[in-house]
């Protein structure tokens, strides 16, 4: 791994684990914040390559229309139980405004 790609990770993972609970971030809003703006479709690839086990909040993460990225299936209702555990509301598909974070 590059550094340059190990100084993302990094950034990115602090930034994943500082989502309050009962809260979601958009992978663009995470690459923002990380300090690197552009680049959300990376966040999401390394949110879907964590090792098993990880206590990374991975699934804290949406995309920029408030929805679950995952396609329907278990993934996907594995993402959407955790975060209805925490407290998430959704409107429909979307997760609702008061839980989206602003840090």
């Amino acid at each position: 791994m590059s550094q340059a790609m190990d100084e993302f990770s990094q950034a990115v993972f602090h930034i994943v684990g500082s989502i309050p609970t009962g809260y979601t971030a958009s992978y663009g809003q995470v690459a923002k914040l990380a300090g690197y703006p552009n680049h959300s479709r990376h966040v999401g690839k390394l949110m879907g390559r964590l090792p098993r086990g990880s206590k990374l909040p991975w699934y804290r993460v949406i995309n920029s229309q408030a929805k679950i990225s995952l396609p329907a299936g278990p993934a996907y209702e594995r993402q959407k139980g955790l975060l209805l555990a925490e407290g998430v509301e959704f409107i429909g598909e979307r997760v609702a405004k008061a839980h989206r974070w602003q840090p």
